[in-house]
């Protein structure tokens, strides 16, 4: 019998459910933690550089500069309001909810920690903001929710479009970025773009990058026995392709599987084991739909 899958399902549109205790507890913890770290990386490292961020955050930390006796926690709860109202009618509302909560945290987060973190160089504060940000905001999606902002724009995006987080963060960052040189000076600007794209990096490689499929063609006149091989060792399934060689003109079979980063090294041993001249490509997947091996997000 085979195991269970280990994909993700996205959850219908219409279910309000939460979750088993168990899930509520965990995404409640990936929100709190994420949360924090990213206020860390607003209150610790982007406002003593007076750096600028993405999505809303940048808006609110560009109001803050401007006008310092505005709270950033209260600015970012009122300008998320339109886009929670906007969001309702686009995104799953399991993660709406979960969304809500989470920018309550981020809320909480932004008032209540007050970290200022000991590093004095700017490159190096771009880098390590970039890498607190990309962890919090990746590790709050990777719950059922979001901190809200461009978070739930970029969900909406890549549910409607594919297109990816990282590069919705990275897209609209830029936009802002432009309109930041008018506000900020341009070293400050540069510094700010470093720190968004190892922020959108870390993003991407938090969603998907830790759970990333593998592709594998494969051709070989001992087809069968990889096949078989495949699916009692491995325990993934194979689907038979027709092909014929463009030189030798002979009908071929090609085998096509996905796996898992964990399991990629015993396909490959098995491959081996029984033909060591079989032809392999192995690819690498943006996104996997499917309950036994999907790796899409809850979205």
């Amino acid at each position: 019998m085979r195991r269970p899958g280990i994909g993700t399902v996205r959850p219908e549109a219409g279910n309000f459910v939460l979750g088993s205790a168990r899930t509520v507890i965990w995404n409640l913890f990936l929100i709190g933690v994420g949360s924090i770290l990213v206020a860390i990386a607003i209150n610790g490292v982007l406002i003593p550089h007076h750096f600028l961020s993405g999505g809303l955050a940048g808006v609110v930390l560009g109001i803050n500069y401007m006008f310092p006796q505005i709270p950033v926690s209260v600015c970012y709860f009122a300008l998320n309001i339109p886009i929670f109202i906007a969001g309702w009618k686009f995104v799953g509302k399991r993660f709406f909810w979960y969304s809500v909560i989470g920018m309550l945290a981020l809320t909480a987060a932004l008032e209540w920690v007050q970290i200022t973190l000991p590093v004095h160089d700017n490159i190096l504060a771009a880098i390590l903001g970039g890498i607190i940000m990309g962890v919090g905001s990746g590790g709050m999606l990777q719950s059922r929710g979001s901190g809200g902002g461009l978070d739930i724009v970029s969900v909406v995006l890549l549910n409607r479009f594919s297109i990816g987080v990282g590069n919705t963060y990275l897209g609209a960052n830029i936009i802002i970025l432009t309109i930041a040189t008018f506000m900020v000076s341009l070293d400050a600007t540069l510094y700010t773009l470093i720190y968004m794209f190892v922020g959108s990096k870390v993003i991407d490689l938090v969603l998907t990058g830790l759970s990333r499929r593998k592709v594998l063609l494969i051709i070989s006149p001992e087809w069968k026995k990889i096949s078989r091989e495949i699916l009692r060792k491995v325990n993934r399934g194979v689907t038979h392709l027709q092909g014929q060689g463009g030189y030798t003109g002979r009908e071929e079979k090609v085998l096509y599987t996905v796996v898992t980063m964990r399991e990629l090294s015993r396909v490959k041993n098995v491959i081996r084991q029984i033909d060591p001249n079989a032809f392999v490509v192995i690819n690498n997947t943006q996104e996997v739909m499917g309950q036994r091996i999907g790796n899409q997000p809850h979205w």
